[in-house]
């Protein structure tokens, strides 16, 4: 008896699970790498907004001494 095997053509449902397992995983690490790269640079910019407001300060005093000085 001749058998005829059809070609199957597709994926399986175990390997359809598989690929969505590994993306979740990695769109899981790229979340969390991409929310600590977020919390840093609010921490950068806050410690540079309080740099500015120092360097103000520091510029007024100055200021103030040149005009009394007469400069």
């Amino acid at each position: 008896m001749n058998r005829v095997y059809k070609t199957r053509r597709g994926f399986t449902l175990v390997e359809m699970v598989l690929v969505i397992a590994i993306i979740v995983l990695l769109a899981a690490v790229v979340g969390l790498s991409v929310s600590g790269l977020i919390s840093k640079s609010n921490e950068g910019s806050a410690s540079i907004h309080e740099q500015g407001e120092t360097l103000k300060a520091n510029n007024a005093e100055k200021d103030s001494k040149f005009v009394a000085a007469g400069y």
